[in-house]
């Protein structure tokens, strides 16, 4: 954990000493052994470099991309060299440029997104190769709820983004009046007609920060 910032690290401390977590290690861990998981075992965590101190944004996701080179440990972005940009993040480019008219760039590198304060976190942290979903249960569910829970603690303004229903049932956690909840449908081909284009959620979130005195995000992703 090594890509974790320090301030997640202090409030993370105790749940790494809890039995369910070490159970979900010796499982990860044996995953990792015998066979392909996603991501590379050293970005598991990376939606932590984004420090708990500045996190402005989460766009909260289910679990990692399950086919190669996609996966580096944040939700819906993919590594700059996937020359394909998948479906969904195709769908939140074209929600972009309808919202804030950002130009559709040629990558699904979101670490930009990170480093101005977006938390990219995944539900399930781990997934097997070609096979979705297929860590959810193991534990990582209650691990990501209780940094939902931390999130909502914080005495700030934050925007949560829940886009389809795995990421909206955690609206009864966000409960902070300091706090915005964007709920619309997913951004997958199969959902994001039925009313997340047109959410307008990026324009929203930016006119909550200023309005609350926090800069706001640049959501264009440049190309490469």
């Amino acid at each position: 954990m090594s890509n974790v910032s320090e301030d997640w690290r202090a409030v993370m401390k105790e749940e790494l000493d809890k039995p369910y977590y070490k159970e979900l290690s010796k499982f990860v861990l044996s995953e990792y052994r015998r066979t392909t998981v996603y991501p590379k075992k050293d970005d598991i965590y990376n939606a932590f470099e984004t420090p708990l101190s500045e996190v402005k944004v989460l766009l909260l996701g289910q679990d990692p991309y399950h086919n190669e080179n996609q996966a580096h440990g944040m939700s819906f972005s993919v590594l700059p060299s996937q020359p394909e940009i998948p479906p969904s993040l195709q769908n939140i480019y074209q929600e972009l440029h309808d919202d804030l008219g950002c130009y559709i760039p040629n990558n699904g590198y979101l670490k930009k997104w990170a480093e101005q304060g977006v938390m990219l976190l995944n539900t399930v942290l781990t997934v097997r190769a070609h096979h979705a979903n297929s860590h959810r249960g193991k534990g990582w569910e209650k691990f990501t709820d209780h940094v939902i829970e931390v999130l909502n603690e914080q005495d700030r303004p934050i925007v949560y983004f829940l886009w389809g229903k795995p990421a909206q049932s955690k609206a009864y956690m966000l409960n902070n009046p300091k706090h915005l909840v964007l709920t619309a449908p997913h951004p997958s081909p199969l959902s994001a007609y039925r009313g997340f284009f047109g959410c307008r959620h990026f324009s929203k979130a930016n006119d909550f920060l200023k309005n609350h005195g926090e800069t706001p995000i640049d959501w264009q992703i440049e190309n490469i």
